[in-house]
């Protein structure tokens, strides 16, 4: 994260609104928010930036409902800018037939069958995926976007919920494009008081965040609200539109999807 101080105080430049758009969802049932996210990605590479635009929606429903929204999303945006750009999309040398191919219902694999298929390239139950291991199954699935679902517990973030089946794994989804990998992050969430706060005491995010000095205190706001008033089934995602972008440029560089690339080695 990168700090920040905010008139005297510890603060961080914002990554996500996903928490905020939460508590929105049993009153309001579907929002959404489109903004820079800011990681302090210390790599210059033609994977990270360290700003991006991301969009993100939460809504009351499950994790199929989820993935119907994200294919829907996904697909919308590809036929838009088919229909709205397309000479542009020659111009730039995209192919335009691919793009065309692109129809909902996209492939769907579990994490632990993706696994499976990786495991000659020495990856085990448990392992996040890297960016290498992402490209290959987008290729060896026929070059198309792929939902790899029901990631381990212990690897994602502390509001993601448990498989009703599997206590092991979470109702999550990464959405895997090719050329970019993962481009959107997703999950049915966890709205019980006693398992968001038991999550999060025994998550490494917290256990780095009290190495920065933080504490409980600050997802008090979040955990009090389902302390005071409870929840709904609810879930929700985030769209890296860069990633997006790449799959529809067809490049392999996340730098060739905006006009001024952040890194750390950009001037600014």
């Amino acid at each position: 994260m990168f700090e920040v101080d905010f008139f005297g105080e510890r603060r961080y430049l914002a990554q996500t609104g996903q928490l905020y758009l939460e508590v929105l969802t049993p009153y309001l049932e579907k929002v959404w928010a489109a903004g820079p996210s800011f990681r302090a990605e210390p790599d210059v590479d033609n994977r990270h930036l360290v700003e991006f635009m991301l969009l993100e929606m939460e809504f009351k429903g499950g994790f199929h409902e989820l993935l119907e929204h994200i294919e829907g999303t996904i697909a919308s945006m590809v036929g838009e800018v088919l229909k709205e750009r397309l000479e542009d999309l020659k111009l730039l040398g995209a192919d335009v037939e691919r793009l065309e191919a692109v129809k909902p219902p996209f492939k769907r694999i579990t994490y632990t069958d993706a696994v499976d298929l990786l495991a000659a390239t020495g990856v085990r139950w448990g392992d996040d995926l890297k960016s290498a291991h992402e490209k290959y199954l987008a290729q060896y699935l026929g070059g198309n976007p792929i939902f790899v679902t029901h990631y381990p517990k212990a690897i994602k973030f502390f509001n993601m919920k448990e498989n009703s089946i599997n206590p092991d794994v979470v109702d999550s989804a990464d959405l895997i494009l090719p050329f970019s990998g993962e481009a959107v992050g997703a999950a049915e969430r966890e709205y019980s008081f006693e398992k968001l706060t038991d999550r999060l005491l025994n998550s490494t995010m917290f256990r780095l965040l009290k190495e920065k000095g933080g504490s409980l205190e600050d997802f008090s706001w979040y955990l009090n609200f389902y302390r005071e008033f409870g929840g709904c089934v609810h879930s929700g995602c985030g769209i890296g539109m860069n990633r997006v972008t790449q799959f529809v440029l067809g490049t392999d560089d996340i730098r060739a999807t905006t006009t001024w690339p952040m890194n750390r080695e950009s001037n600014v």
